[in-house]
Protein backbone atom coordinates (compact mmCIF):
# COMPACT_ATOMS: atom_id res chain seq x y z
CA UNK A 1 0.00 0.00 0.00
CA UNK A 2 2.44 2.19 1.21
CA UNK A 3 4.55 1.77 -1.88
CA UNK A 4 1.61 2.82 -4.43
CA UNK A 5 1.08 5.68 -2.53
CA UNK A 6 4.72 6.36 -2.79
CA UNK A 7 4.35 6.05 -6.79
CA UNK A 8 1.43 8.03 -7.07
CA UNK A 9 2.94 11.01 -5.22
CA UNK A 10 6.20 10.52 -7.45
CA UNK A 11 4.28 10.57 -11.13
CA UNK A 12 2.01 13.73 -9.41
CA UNK A 13 4.71 15.58 -8.68
CA UNK A 14 6.26 15.19 -12.22
CA UNK A 15 3.32 16.34 -13.56
CA UNK A 16 3.12 19.33 -11.42
CA UNK A 17 6.82 20.33 -12.04
CA UNK A 18 6.03 20.33 -15.61
CA UNK A 19 3.23 22.36 -14.92
CA UNK A 20 4.68 24.99 -13.08
CA UNK A 21 7.95 24.91 -14.72
CA UNK A 22 7.02 27.32 -17.53
CA UNK A 23 4.54 29.42 -15.17
CA UNK A 24 7.09 30.47 -12.58
CA UNK A 25 8.68 31.56 -15.21
CA UNK A 26 6.55 33.59 -16.96
CA UNK A 27 5.22 35.17 -14.01
CA UNK A 28 8.65 36.60 -13.57
CA UNK A 29 8.97 37.96 -16.61
CA UNK A 30 5.67 39.66 -16.49
CA UNK A 31 6.60 40.72 -12.74
CA UNK A 32 9.29 42.40 -14.33
CA UNK A 33 11.71 40.34 -12.64
CA UNK A 34 14.53 37.84 -13.33
CA UNK A 35 12.77 34.80 -14.52
CA UNK A 36 15.36 32.84 -12.12
CA UNK A 37 13.32 34.04 -8.69
CA UNK A 38 10.05 32.89 -10.16
CA UNK A 39 11.29 29.37 -9.86
CA UNK A 40 13.03 30.29 -6.54
CA UNK A 41 9.48 31.09 -5.79
CA UNK A 42 8.02 27.51 -6.92
CA UNK A 43 10.97 26.05 -5.09
CA UNK A 44 10.43 27.47 -1.64
CA UNK A 45 6.34 26.54 -2.51
CA UNK A 46 7.73 23.25 -2.19
CA UNK A 47 9.69 22.55 -0.19
CA UNK A 48 9.23 25.08 2.79
CA UNK A 49 5.56 26.01 2.66
CA UNK A 50 4.98 22.17 1.02
CA UNK A 51 6.23 20.74 4.09
CA UNK A 52 4.38 22.24 6.52
CA UNK A 53 0.74 21.48 7.67
CA UNK A 54 -2.00 23.04 6.47
CA UNK A 55 -3.54 21.74 3.02
CA UNK A 56 -2.64 18.63 2.08
CA UNK A 57 -2.70 18.88 -1.77
CA UNK A 58 -2.32 22.12 -2.94
CA UNK A 59 0.72 23.31 -4.29
CA UNK A 60 2.09 26.92 -3.89
CA UNK A 61 4.09 28.90 -6.15
CA UNK A 62 4.24 32.46 -8.07
CA UNK A 63 0.75 33.33 -8.92
CA UNK A 64 -0.71 35.73 -11.95
CA UNK A 65 -2.88 36.72 -9.34
CA UNK A 66 -0.25 38.75 -7.78
CA UNK A 67 1.34 39.88 -11.45
CA UNK A 68 -0.02 43.44 -11.50
CA UNK A 69 0.79 44.04 -8.00
CA UNK A 70 4.41 43.11 -8.10
CA UNK A 71 4.90 45.04 -11.09
CA UNK A 72 3.71 48.11 -9.59
CA UNK A 73 5.85 47.42 -6.71
CA UNK A 74 8.83 47.19 -8.43
CA UNK A 75 8.04 49.96 -10.58
CA UNK A 76 7.87 52.20 -7.62
CA UNK A 77 10.12 50.44 -5.06
CA UNK A 78 12.85 48.96 -7.46
CA UNK A 79 13.16 45.51 -7.47
CA UNK A 80 16.02 45.59 -4.59
CA UNK A 81 13.32 46.51 -2.14
CA UNK A 82 11.31 43.43 -3.21
CA UNK A 83 12.49 40.57 -0.92
CA UNK A 84 11.50 43.45 1.80
CA UNK A 85 8.11 43.64 0.59
CA UNK A 86 7.57 39.95 0.45
CA UNK A 87 9.20 39.33 4.28
CA UNK A 88 6.59 42.02 5.56
CA UNK A 89 4.29 39.95 4.05
CA UNK A 90 4.80 36.60 5.49
CA UNK A 91 5.35 38.40 8.60
CA UNK A 92 1.70 39.40 8.25
CA UNK A 93 0.68 36.30 7.36
CA UNK A 94 2.32 34.64 10.55
CA UNK A 95 0.56 36.72 12.81
CA UNK A 96 -3.05 36.31 11.26
CA UNK A 97 -2.70 32.50 11.23
CA UNK A 98 -1.66 32.64 14.48
CA UNK A 99 -4.39 35.01 15.34
CA UNK A 100 -6.62 32.17 14.03
CA UNK A 101 -8.23 34.70 11.56
CA UNK A 102 -7.82 31.97 8.42
CA UNK A 103 -11.33 31.15 8.63
CA UNK A 104 -12.16 34.91 8.53
CA UNK A 105 -10.98 34.58 4.85
CA UNK A 106 -13.77 33.10 3.51
CA UNK A 107 -16.22 35.70 4.71
CA UNK A 108 -15.36 38.29 1.76
CA UNK A 109 -17.84 38.32 -0.62
CA UNK A 110 -17.26 35.98 -2.80
CA UNK A 111 -18.39 38.54 -5.71
CA UNK A 112 -15.34 40.98 -4.19
CA UNK A 113 -12.98 37.86 -5.36
CA UNK A 114 -13.91 36.98 -8.18
CA UNK A 115 -14.20 40.96 -9.51
CA UNK A 116 -10.49 40.86 -8.13
CA UNK A 117 -9.16 37.93 -10.48
CA UNK A 118 -11.48 39.58 -13.50
CA UNK A 119 -9.87 43.22 -12.83
CA UNK A 120 -6.37 40.89 -12.53
CA UNK A 121 -7.30 39.59 -15.70
CA UNK A 122 -7.80 42.14 -17.71
CA UNK A 123 -4.85 43.97 -16.45
CA UNK A 124 -2.75 40.79 -16.81
CA UNK A 125 -4.09 40.51 -20.60
CA UNK A 126 -3.75 43.81 -21.67
CA UNK A 127 -0.16 44.06 -20.68
CA UNK A 128 0.60 40.47 -21.77
CA UNK A 129 -0.79 41.50 -25.46
CA UNK A 130 2.03 44.22 -25.71
CA UNK A 131 5.05 41.15 -24.85
CA UNK A 132 2.86 39.20 -27.63
CA UNK A 133 4.18 41.52 -29.60
CA UNK A 134 7.50 42.53 -28.59
CA UNK A 135 6.46 46.35 -27.95
CA UNK A 136 6.83 48.36 -24.51
CA UNK A 137 3.37 48.74 -22.30
CA UNK A 138 1.69 52.02 -20.73
CA UNK A 139 2.62 51.98 -16.69
CA UNK A 140 -1.31 52.63 -16.33
CA UNK A 141 -4.03 50.19 -16.82
CA UNK A 142 -5.98 52.54 -18.74
CA UNK A 143 -3.43 53.69 -20.46
CA UNK A 144 -2.84 49.72 -21.43
CA UNK A 145 -6.45 49.40 -22.76
CA UNK A 146 -5.80 52.54 -25.25
CA UNK A 147 -2.63 52.01 -26.11
CA UNK A 148 -3.97 48.46 -27.96
CA UNK A 149 -5.31 50.55 -30.75
CA UNK A 150 -2.33 51.80 -32.08
CA UNK A 151 -0.39 48.50 -30.96
CA UNK A 152 -0.67 46.62 -34.52
CA UNK A 153 1.42 49.25 -36.16
CA UNK A 154 4.30 48.66 -33.45
CA UNK A 155 3.80 45.09 -32.56
CA UNK A 156 6.51 42.74 -34.38
CA UNK A 157 4.60 40.17 -36.26
CA UNK A 158 7.20 37.66 -36.16
CA UNK A 159 6.51 37.83 -31.64
CA UNK A 160 2.92 38.19 -32.75
CA UNK A 161 3.06 34.90 -34.61
CA UNK A 162 4.90 33.04 -31.68
CA UNK A 163 2.46 34.48 -29.07
CA UNK A 164 -0.42 33.09 -31.16
CA UNK A 165 0.92 29.76 -32.06
CA UNK A 166 1.80 29.32 -27.99
CA UNK A 167 -2.54 30.06 -27.51
CA UNK A 168 -3.34 28.14 -30.38
CA UNK A 169 -1.71 25.15 -28.60
CA UNK A 170 -2.82 25.61 -25.28
CA UNK A 171 -6.16 25.36 -26.39
CA UNK A 172 -5.70 22.65 -29.03
CA UNK A 173 -3.22 20.43 -26.69
CA UNK A 174 -6.43 19.49 -24.20
CA UNK A 175 -8.21 17.69 -26.92
CA UNK A 176 -6.38 14.91 -26.80
CA UNK A 177 -6.48 13.79 -23.53
CA UNK A 178 -4.60 10.84 -22.91
CA UNK A 179 -1.89 13.36 -24.35
CA UNK A 180 -2.63 16.02 -21.80
CA UNK A 181 -2.60 13.31 -19.04
CA UNK A 182 1.00 12.32 -19.84
CA UNK A 183 2.36 15.80 -20.89
CA UNK A 184 0.75 19.20 -19.43
CA UNK A 185 -0.10 21.64 -22.02
CA UNK A 186 1.81 24.59 -20.69
CA UNK A 187 4.98 22.81 -21.11
CA UNK A 188 4.11 21.47 -24.35
CA UNK A 189 3.29 24.87 -25.81
CA UNK A 190 6.56 26.66 -24.60
CA UNK A 191 8.80 23.46 -25.95
CA UNK A 192 7.34 23.68 -29.62
CA UNK A 193 7.29 27.05 -29.93
CA UNK A 194 10.83 27.34 -28.45
CA UNK A 195 11.83 24.64 -30.51
CA UNK A 196 10.30 26.26 -33.68
CA UNK A 197 11.63 29.23 -32.79
CA UNK A 198 15.39 28.01 -32.26
CA UNK A 199 15.17 25.97 -35.56
CA UNK A 200 14.35 28.52 -37.55
CA UNK A 201 16.48 31.37 -35.98
CA UNK A 202 13.16 33.68 -35.43
CA UNK A 203 14.17 36.93 -34.49
CA UNK A 204 12.23 37.45 -31.54
CA UNK A 205 13.12 38.60 -28.16
CA UNK A 206 13.94 36.10 -25.49
CA UNK A 207 14.34 35.33 -21.38
CA UNK A 208 17.57 36.95 -20.20
CA UNK A 209 19.23 34.37 -17.77
CA UNK A 210 21.20 36.27 -15.40
CA UNK A 211 22.01 33.09 -13.54
CA UNK A 212 20.56 32.59 -9.69
CA UNK A 213 23.76 33.46 -8.07
CA UNK A 214 23.06 36.92 -9.84
CA UNK A 215 19.20 36.76 -9.31
CA UNK A 216 19.12 36.27 -5.80
CA UNK A 217 19.52 39.18 -3.41
CA UNK A 218 19.53 38.98 0.26
CA UNK A 219 18.27 42.38 1.46
CA UNK A 220 20.20 44.38 3.84
CA UNK A 221 19.54 46.22 6.91
CA UNK A 222 18.82 49.65 4.98
CA UNK A 223 16.18 47.91 3.05
CA UNK A 224 14.41 46.74 6.57
CA UNK A 225 13.95 50.00 7.21
CA UNK A 226 11.56 50.82 4.31
CA UNK A 227 9.38 49.49 6.20
CA UNK A 228 8.52 52.54 7.94
CA UNK A 229 7.49 54.46 4.73
CA UNK A 230 3.27 54.49 4.33
CA UNK A 231 3.32 53.91 0.82
CA UNK A 232 5.48 50.59 1.58
CA UNK A 233 3.08 49.35 4.62
CA UNK A 234 0.03 49.58 2.08
CA UNK A 235 2.00 47.38 -0.66
CA UNK A 236 2.96 45.26 2.30
CA UNK A 237 -0.32 44.65 3.36
CA UNK A 238 -1.60 44.26 0.41
CA UNK A 239 0.73 41.78 -0.41
CA UNK A 240 -0.33 39.45 2.63
CA UNK A 241 -4.21 39.94 2.01
CA UNK A 242 -4.50 39.06 -1.45
CA UNK A 243 -1.90 36.32 -0.93
CA UNK A 244 -4.01 34.83 1.95
CA UNK A 245 -6.73 35.39 0.16
CA UNK A 246 -6.21 33.35 -2.92
CA UNK A 247 -4.24 30.89 -1.31
CA UNK A 248 -7.46 29.63 1.11
CA UNK A 249 -10.34 30.20 -1.63
CA UNK A 250 -7.80 27.81 -3.50
CA UNK A 251 -7.91 25.58 -0.09
CA UNK A 252 -11.79 25.30 -0.33
CA UNK A 253 -11.78 24.75 -4.07
CA UNK A 254 -9.07 21.84 -3.92
CA UNK A 255 -10.97 20.71 -1.20
CA UNK A 256 -13.59 19.85 -3.40
CA UNK A 257 -11.30 18.34 -5.77
CA UNK A 258 -10.47 15.08 -3.20
CA UNK A 259 -11.48 13.34 -0.29
CA UNK A 260 -9.04 13.47 1.77
CA UNK A 261 -8.31 15.39 4.43
CA UNK A 262 -9.75 18.78 4.76
CA UNK A 263 -7.72 22.18 5.30
CA UNK A 264 -6.66 23.90 8.63
CA UNK A 265 -7.19 27.47 7.14
CA UNK A 266 -5.12 29.05 10.11
CA UNK A 267 -2.31 26.38 9.60
CA UNK A 268 -2.20 26.69 6.22
CA UNK A 269 -2.06 30.76 6.31
CA UNK A 270 0.60 30.35 8.57
CA UNK A 271 2.48 27.75 6.32
CA UNK A 272 2.11 30.47 3.57
CA UNK A 273 3.63 33.23 6.07
CA UNK A 274 6.56 31.24 6.56
CA UNK A 275 6.71 30.22 2.90
CA UNK A 276 6.60 33.89 1.77
CA UNK A 277 9.16 35.20 4.62
CA UNK A 278 11.26 33.04 2.85
CA UNK A 279 11.05 33.97 -0.45
CA UNK A 280 11.81 37.55 1.08
CA UNK A 281 14.95 36.67 2.48
CA UNK A 282 15.84 35.48 -0.91
CA UNK A 283 14.59 38.42 -2.73
CA UNK A 284 11.70 36.52 -4.65
CA UNK A 285 8.17 36.64 -5.98
CA UNK A 286 5.58 36.47 -3.26
CA UNK A 287 3.80 32.91 -3.56
CA UNK A 288 0.28 32.00 -2.97
CA UNK A 289 -1.13 28.45 -3.49
CA UNK A 290 -2.15 27.69 -7.09
CA UNK A 291 -5.57 26.47 -8.23
CA UNK A 292 -4.23 25.48 -11.81
CA UNK A 293 -1.06 23.52 -10.23
CA UNK A 294 -2.56 22.18 -7.15
CA UNK A 295 -6.11 20.70 -9.35
CA UNK A 296 -3.45 18.97 -11.98
CA UNK A 297 -1.80 17.65 -8.47
CA UNK A 298 -4.91 15.78 -7.18
CA UNK A 299 -6.01 14.96 -10.80
CA UNK A 300 -2.35 13.30 -11.42
CA UNK A 301 -3.54 10.65 -8.60
CA UNK A 302 -1.40 12.73 -5.71
CA UNK A 303 -2.21 11.35 -2.14
CA UNK A 304 -0.25 13.03 0.42
CA UNK A 305 2.37 16.17 0.91
CA UNK A 306 5.13 13.92 -0.32
CA UNK A 307 4.21 15.51 -3.99
CA UNK A 308 4.41 19.24 -3.73
CA UNK A 309 7.26 18.72 -1.94
CA UNK A 310 9.37 16.47 -4.75
CA UNK A 311 7.63 19.33 -7.41
CA UNK A 312 9.96 21.85 -5.34
CA UNK A 313 12.87 19.50 -5.57
CA UNK A 314 12.22 19.00 -9.49
CA UNK A 315 12.32 22.69 -9.52
CA UNK A 316 15.38 22.93 -7.65
CA UNK A 317 17.72 20.19 -9.93
CA UNK A 318 16.28 21.95 -13.16
CA UNK A 319 17.64 25.21 -11.73
CA UNK A 320 20.71 23.64 -10.89
CA UNK A 321 21.69 21.98 -13.90
CA UNK A 322 20.29 23.22 -16.53
CA UNK A 323 19.39 27.36 -16.47
CA UNK A 324 20.84 27.58 -19.66
CA UNK A 325 17.04 26.53 -21.21
CA UNK A 326 15.68 29.69 -19.93
CA UNK A 327 17.41 31.44 -22.45
CA UNK A 328 15.43 29.56 -25.18
CA UNK A 329 12.18 30.19 -24.46
CA UNK A 330 10.87 33.08 -26.32
CA UNK A 331 9.22 35.97 -23.94
CA UNK A 332 5.95 36.06 -26.45
CA UNK A 333 5.04 32.65 -25.82
CA UNK A 334 5.94 33.46 -22.30
CA UNK A 335 3.23 36.10 -23.06
CA UNK A 336 0.91 33.71 -24.99
CA UNK A 337 1.00 31.56 -21.58
CA UNK A 338 -0.01 34.73 -19.43
CA UNK A 339 -2.25 35.43 -21.90
CA UNK A 340 -4.30 32.73 -21.81
CA UNK A 341 -3.89 32.72 -17.69
CA UNK A 342 -5.45 35.62 -17.60
CA UNK A 343 -8.79 35.03 -19.98
CA UNK A 344 -8.99 31.89 -16.89
CA UNK A 345 -9.38 34.55 -14.44
CA UNK A 346 -12.38 36.30 -16.13
CA UNK A 347 -15.69 34.56 -14.61
CA UNK A 348 -17.43 34.49 -17.67
CA UNK A 349 -19.87 32.00 -16.89
CA UNK A 350 -20.00 32.82 -12.68
CA UNK A 351 -21.44 36.35 -14.39
CA UNK A 352 -23.92 34.43 -16.49
CA UNK A 353 -25.11 32.34 -13.52
CA UNK A 354 -25.00 35.79 -11.10
CA UNK A 355 -27.23 37.69 -13.62
CA UNK A 356 -30.15 35.58 -13.53
CA UNK A 357 -30.84 35.06 -9.70
CA UNK A 358 -28.32 37.90 -8.07
CA UNK A 359 -27.52 40.75 -10.07
CA UNK A 360 -26.24 43.02 -7.02
CA UNK A 361 -23.41 40.87 -6.90
CA UNK A 362 -22.84 41.04 -10.57
CA UNK A 363 -22.89 44.93 -9.94
CA UNK A 364 -19.91 44.39 -7.05
CA UNK A 365 -18.18 42.01 -9.62
CA UNK A 366 -17.74 44.34 -12.65
CA UNK A 367 -17.39 47.20 -9.66
CA UNK A 368 -14.62 46.01 -8.71
CA UNK A 369 -12.91 44.69 -11.71
CA UNK A 370 -13.49 48.34 -12.98
CA UNK A 371 -11.83 49.79 -10.12
CA UNK A 372 -8.42 47.78 -10.52
CA UNK A 373 -8.39 48.59 -14.05
CA UNK A 374 -8.83 52.33 -13.47
CA UNK A 375 -6.88 52.73 -10.45
CA UNK A 376 -4.78 49.67 -8.73
CA UNK A 377 -5.46 46.49 -7.08
CA UNK A 378 -5.95 47.49 -3.41
CA UNK A 379 -7.89 50.31 -3.79
CA UNK A 380 -10.04 48.20 -6.46
CA UNK A 381 -10.44 45.88 -3.72
CA UNK A 382 -11.17 47.98 -0.81
CA UNK A 383 -14.41 49.94 -3.50
CA UNK A 384 -15.32 46.20 -3.94
CA UNK A 385 -15.32 45.43 0.07
CA UNK A 386 -17.38 48.79 0.83
CA UNK A 387 -19.54 48.38 -2.18
CA UNK A 388 -20.33 44.62 -0.87
CA UNK A 389 -20.80 46.03 2.67
CA UNK A 390 -22.99 48.83 1.64
CA UNK A 391 -25.44 46.04 -0.89
CA UNK A 392 -25.49 43.90 2.43
CA UNK A 393 -26.94 46.93 4.42
CA UNK A 394 -29.26 47.68 1.96
CA UNK A 395 -30.74 44.40 1.62
CA UNK A 396 -30.60 43.31 5.54
CA UNK A 397 -32.70 46.72 5.99
CA UNK A 398 -36.14 45.59 4.48
CA UNK A 399 -39.30 47.41 6.34
CA UNK A 400 -42.47 46.61 5.11
CA UNK A 401 -46.02 48.37 6.62
CA UNK A 402 -49.36 47.14 6.42
CA UNK A 403 -52.60 48.94 7.54
CA UNK A 404 -55.59 48.12 8.57
CA UNK A 405 -59.05 50.19 9.20
CA UNK A 406 -60.92 49.65 12.01
CA UNK A 407 -63.64 51.82 11.06
CA UNK A 408 -64.40 54.13 14.04
CA UNK A 409 -61.69 52.49 16.20
CA UNK A 410 -58.95 54.00 13.55
CA UNK A 411 -55.92 52.71 11.82
CA UNK A 412 -53.12 50.31 13.09
CA UNK A 413 -50.17 49.97 10.90
CA UNK A 414 -47.93 47.42 11.29
CA UNK A 415 -43.93 48.13 10.62
CA UNK A 416 -42.31 45.03 10.02
CA UNK A 417 -38.24 43.73 9.23
CA UNK A 418 -34.92 46.28 9.98
CA UNK A 419 -35.53 49.40 10.61
CA UNK A 420 -32.30 51.89 9.82
CA UNK A 421 -31.40 54.75 8.13
CA UNK A 422 -31.32 53.22 4.57
CA UNK A 423 -35.00 52.55 4.48
CA UNK A 424 -35.42 55.94 6.55
CA UNK A 425 -36.76 57.74 3.50
CA UNK A 426 -39.67 54.97 2.57
CA UNK A 427 -40.62 54.23 5.76
CA UNK A 428 -41.57 58.05 6.02
CA UNK A 429 -43.08 58.44 2.74
CA UNK A 430 -45.44 55.71 4.19
CA UNK A 431 -46.33 57.15 7.42
CA UNK A 432 -46.72 60.30 6.12
CA UNK A 433 -49.31 59.26 4.08
CA UNK A 434 -51.51 58.31 6.14
CA UNK A 435 -54.40 60.51 6.28
CA UNK A 436 -54.28 62.94 9.12
CA UNK A 437 -57.70 63.28 10.59
CA UNK A 438 -58.02 59.49 11.73
CA UNK A 439 -56.50 57.89 15.20
CA UNK A 440 -53.19 55.77 14.02
CA UNK A 441 -51.85 52.82 16.66
CA UNK A 442 -48.01 52.21 14.87
CA UNK A 443 -47.52 48.48 16.03
CA UNK A 444 -43.87 48.21 15.71
CA UNK A 445 -43.99 44.12 17.67
CA UNK A 446 -42.68 43.12 13.93
CA UNK A 447 -39.58 45.29 13.93
CA UNK A 448 -36.67 42.87 14.58
CA UNK A 449 -34.22 45.88 14.38
CA UNK A 450 -34.77 49.45 14.47
CA UNK A 451 -31.53 51.72 14.86
CA UNK A 452 -31.40 55.06 16.84
CA UNK A 453 -32.17 57.58 13.34
CA UNK A 454 -35.03 55.60 12.86
CA UNK A 455 -36.10 55.30 16.37
CA UNK A 456 -36.15 59.04 16.75
CA UNK A 457 -37.98 59.67 13.33
CA UNK A 458 -40.84 57.25 14.73
CA UNK A 459 -41.08 59.21 17.82
CA UNK A 460 -41.45 62.58 16.37
CA UNK A 461 -43.75 61.71 13.46
CA UNK A 462 -45.84 60.12 16.23
CA UNK A 463 -45.57 63.75 18.18
CA UNK A 464 -46.28 65.55 14.77
CA UNK A 465 -49.37 63.72 15.14
CA UNK A 466 -50.12 64.45 18.66
CA UNK A 467 -49.65 61.43 20.12
CA UNK A 468 -46.84 59.72 22.43
CA UNK A 469 -45.19 56.49 22.75
CA UNK A 470 -47.51 54.25 24.98
CA UNK A 471 -48.95 50.74 24.92
CA UNK A 472 -52.46 51.54 24.36
CA UNK A 473 -55.03 52.95 21.70
CA UNK A 474 -55.15 56.75 21.28
CA UNK A 475 -58.19 58.76 21.65
CA UNK A 476 -59.57 61.26 19.47
CA UNK A 477 -58.87 62.04 15.84
CA UNK A 478 -55.62 62.81 14.42
CA UNK A 479 -53.82 61.14 17.21
CA UNK A 480 -50.68 58.12 17.33
CA UNK A 481 -49.57 56.12 19.13
CA UNK A 482 -47.00 53.80 19.04
CA UNK A 483 -47.49 50.40 20.55
CA UNK A 484 -43.99 49.34 21.63
CA UNK A 485 -40.53 50.65 20.55
CA UNK A 486 -38.12 47.71 20.37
Amino acid sequence: MRSDVRKADLLASLVVFLVALPLCVGVAVASGVPAELGLVTGIVGGLVAGALPGSSLQVSGPAAGLTVLVHEAVDSYGVEALGVLVFGAGLVQLGLGALRLGRWFRAVSAAVVQGMLAGIGLVLIAGQVYALGDASAPASGLGKLAGLVSLPGRADPVALSVGAATIAVLLLWPRWRRGARVVPAPLVAVAVVSAVTGLFDLGVRRVEVHGLADAVRLPEAADFGRLTEVGVIGTVVAFALIASAESLFSATAVDRLHQGRRTDYDRELMAQGAGNAVCGVLGALPMTAVIVRSAANVQAGARTKASRVLHGVWLLLFTAVVPGVLGLIPVAALAGLLVHAGCKLVPVREVRGLWRGHRGEVVVLVVTAGAIVVGNLLEGVLVGLALAVAKTAWEASHVHVETEDRGEAGLVVRVLGHATFLRLPKLLDALEALPRDRAVRLELDGLRHVDHACAAALEGWAAGHGGSEGNGMSGGNGMATISRMP
